[in-house]
């Protein structure tokens, strides 16, 4: 697993969010502090 930087900038990404819009990360460039939480689900 790559370690993480705080000072280093986040690579934009596109996905899906649960109601099937698409989600960009760079769509929040500019807000002072996002959290992502990527959930894997249940199996």
């Amino acid at each position: 697993m790559a370690s993480v930087e705080l000072t280093k900038e986040a690579p934009d990404f596109e996905i899906e969010d649960y109601n099937g819009n698409l989600f960009k990360l760079s769509d929040l460039k500019g807000n002072s502090n996002v959290l992502i939480v990527l959930n894997r689900g249940f199996v």
